[in-house]
């Protein structure tokens, strides 16, 4: 069968930097969400917890996916908060890639070097986007070197060295491969998608081998009741088939998929079977936990012991040569 051209990117930062204002504008830009979803949130799209809109922070992880030409891009919006960076552990494992958000004024901060170090400890592929060059106190030139400073520190493998290096003004929707010489003039994040397609590597799966997923993430609501979350590894499944439920590789249980999830934008879209790499929720499981295997029972084997983040929710180089140097 035919699989589509996928892209898994997580969106990493120090609390503030704009990663989320830079997923709204991914999402207005591609036209993947209604209207009034943009118009109803006076801050950002993606935050549409009560809290989050009172505290004006992202708190839950969240995925939510955009077309960019042929390329199906599976965003997962993590919190750049220290009190939920559990959160970011417990869903980066989904991710083939990293956006590292860093503001232009700020610099790399403490929670940049942990979710910079939980990224490179999956080997993701990284871009730096160097965000809010518009500020009037923005220190482009000081930040990147910041950055290269903290990679330097924190790789283990010559590759971690190996990232791209973009610029942009979030708020506006407009990113650069190099800094502009007048931001003032019309732009988009073309530069940012092409980046993703270019550098970010495919999900690496095995689309002919038996069905496998990690659960990384629950869901729940009133109607479907609990969605397990997470990037099909292998094969495919489809509505009405049964899988093992496993942890530890210990069998804990065994269930019929009733529905199959997928995400475009803000909205999941059902399918009648997932795609190999893609990132799903499916519905019809009992007994769910974050780490459990999702297999097929003619191949009963799960991942090795992974250890994810504890839930944390309290309340619920050669890396790029300087435009400067």
């Amino acid at each position: 069968f035919l699989t589509m051209d996928i892209r898994n990117v997580a969106i990493i930062a120090h609390v503030d930097h704009g990663k989320t204002t830079l997923v709204d504008g991914m999402l207005k830009q591609t036209h993947t969400f209604r209207q009034n979803q943009a118009e109803m949130s006076q801050t950002t799209i993606m935050d549409q917890n009560d809290l989050e809109r009172e505290k004006g922070i992202t708190i839950l992880a969240k995925n939510t996916a955009v077309m960019y030409k042929t390329t199906k891009i599976n965003i997962i919006d993590t919190p750049g908060h220290a009190d939920f960076s559990g959160e970011v552990e417990r869903v980066i494992n989904m991710a083939d890639g990293a956006i590292l958000v860093v503001d232009a004024a700020e610099g790399p901060l403490p929670q940049t070097q942990f979710v910079l170090q939980k990224a490179l400890e999956q080997n993701l592929k990284i871009i730096v986007v160097v965000n809010k060059i518009d500020r009037k106190d923005a220190r482009p030139k000081e930040v990147l070197r910041e950055t290269e400073e903290l990679f330097l520190r924190l790789a283990c493998e010559d590759e971690h060295l190996n990232f791209s290096v973009l610029y942009a003004v979030g708020r506006e929707g407009k990113a650069w491969k190099t800094y502009p010489s007048d931001m003032e003039k019309p732009g988009d994040l073309t530069p940012l998608f092409e980046e993703i397609v270019a550098f970010i590597p495919p999900p690496q799966t095995k689309p002919n081998e038996p069905f496998k997923m990690l659960v990384s993430q629950l869901d729940f609501d009133s109607y479907k009741g609990t969605y397990a979350i997470g990037k099909v590894t292998q094969g495919i499944i489809k509505e009405g088939q049964t899988v093992l439920q496993l942890k530890e590789n210990e069998k804990v249980g065994t269930g019929k998929i009733q529905q199959i999830f997928t995400s475009l934008g803000l909205l999941r879209k059902e399918e009648p079977e997932s795609q190999p790499g893609d990132i799903i929720a499916v519905t019809g499981l009992s007994n769910l936990d974050i780490g459990q295997t999702l297999v097929d029972p003619i191949d009963p084997v799960g991942y090795p012991v992974i250890k994810l983040g504890e839930p944390t929710l309290k309340i619920r180089v050669s890396a790029n040569t300087s435009p400067f140097s």
